[in-house]
């Protein structure tokens, strides 16, 4: 253990919409125990698709409770209800030109562009698309960014407001900027935020053409078997998470309830293919490595490793690669999972998501486990927490997550409560 930076953050509020029930609490009950919310898609007919499963919240736009949005795509919502529950649950009373806003999504609106485009293009027949059958909602839905202003309008945020999109390290390194933003700007919160709502007919397809998805139809609620010797891809989720971030000292003279602290976040590109991974990990790796450096920790610190899990042969075998690299020796004894398992693939969703796990587990000292993981497979040989959580001592962590593209990104937690 060495010296840490000082630009840490401690995260005391958490707001989570995810597959299953609304809440925090819910996504915290249905991961803890271990169980899927994985399904068969409900949102629409998925009989024509190779991949028929999903992850869908039980969402009610009403809880959002702002008329502003009432047009709005479905990843605007989740954002902002994600976004709200974490500000209630901090209970800072901030000045509103000094909170800040940075939202992360793979896919921005897919949802309403895909009904757009269908509208004015009667259901894809004209090339020359008729403009007069647009909605009023257009734009809004063709620019990312109208998700960072819902949820700045949700919260009166005055301060900065970022949109990042790195396919699916966004929920990650949203991490990054929030951590940047707070320090650089001088201000009091920084609420971040990873939201995407892509399970649509066109995302579906997408997936379907390249088989990363599972097509395990007949047992949706066990598809999802990263590290399992049997899986066959990935499951499409949707959701959204958000952290609010404090400067460390302001958080603890107010006496905040603090989850966790934020201590570095790191990224990489490995510059080599757009979907495929080398196995041997080595730009994960180096990002993993680089956030220990950043945080002041070393490999033997880590009581826990959040795992990218998707599912697919060649992520868990990449990144079983890097883990062992990044950990050396200690790999072998420290606990990974994914949650993927239970929550499907939120795409640029998911890694904040997975922050948000990350700071119940350190808040309850509890590990969540890989659900319907049965089948050992040789080339991933981890602890992977097999189908039940423990209970542990959780004192810092490492979140990672992979991306289309060749995007590779770690992120270090620590519990409160132990000096780094």
């Amino acid at each position: 253990m060495r010296r840490s930076s000082p630009d840490t953050a401690a995260i005391t509020g958490v707001g989570a919409i995810a597959p299953g029930r609304m809440g925090r609490d819910a996504f915290w009950e249905l991961i803890s125990a271990g169980r899927t919310a994985t399904r068969t898609i409900s949102s629409f007919d998925p009989a024509p698709f190779r991949s028929r499963v999903a992850a869908e919240c039980e969402f009610d736009f009403t809880a959002v409770g702002d008329d502003r949005m009432r047009g709005a795509d479905r990843v605007n919502q989740l954002a902002a209800a994600a976004a709200a529950e974490a500000w209630q649950d901090s209970g800072l009373r901030a000045s509103r030109d000094r909170i800040g806003v940075v939202v992360g999504s793979a896919v921005g609106c897919t949802i309403a562009l895909e009904r757009e485009y269908v509208r004015v293009s009667g259901r894809g027949a004209h090339w020359l698309v008729d403009a007069s059958r647009a909605g009023n909602h257009l734009h809004d839905h063709l620019v990312p960014s109208s998700i960072a202003r819902a949820v700045a309008w949700t919260l009166g945020a005055e301060g900065p407001c970022r949109m990042v999109s790195n396919g699916c390290t966004s929920g990650l390194d949203v991490a990054r900027h929030g951590l940047q933003m707070l320090h650089a700007y001088d201000l009091e919160a920084v609420v971040v935020v990873g939201a995407d709502a892509p399970i649509s007919p066109i995302t579906v397809a997408c997936f379907d053409a390249i088989k990363a998805t599972s097509s395990n139809n007949d047992d949706p609620a066990h598809a999802s078997r990263p590290f399992d010797r049997d899986r066959d891809g990935f499951v499409l989720g949707e959701g959204a998470a958000a952290l609010v971030l404090e400067k460390p000292h302001s958080a603890e003279s107010r006496n905040a309830d603090i989850y966790a602290r934020l201590l570095a976040a790191q990224s990489r590109a490995n510059a080599y293919h757009m979907t495929g991974l080398r196995t041997d990990g080595r730009e994960l790796a180096e990002a993993i490595c680089a956030v220990l450096d950043a945080s002041g920790l070393d490999a033997d610190d880590i009581d826990y490793v959040n795992a990218h899990g998707s599912g697919t042969k060649q992520n868990d075998r990449h990144e079983t690669a890097a883990v062992k690299t990044a950990l050396g020796h200690h790999a072998r004894s420290t606990p990974m999972s994914s949650i993927k398992s239970m929550i499907g693939h939120s795409l640029g969703a998911i890694g904040t998501l997975e922050l948000a796990a990350c700071a119940l587990m350190l808040r309850h000292q509890f590990i969540v486990p890989t659900a319907n993981y049965r089948t050992p497979d040789p080339e991933c040989d981890l602890d992977y927490v097999p189908s039940e959580g423990r209970a542990a001592r959780v004192r810092a962590v490492v979140s990672v997550g992979s991306g289309f593209g060749g995007f590779q990104s770690a992120v270090a937690l620590a519990h409160n409560g132990w000096s780094v």
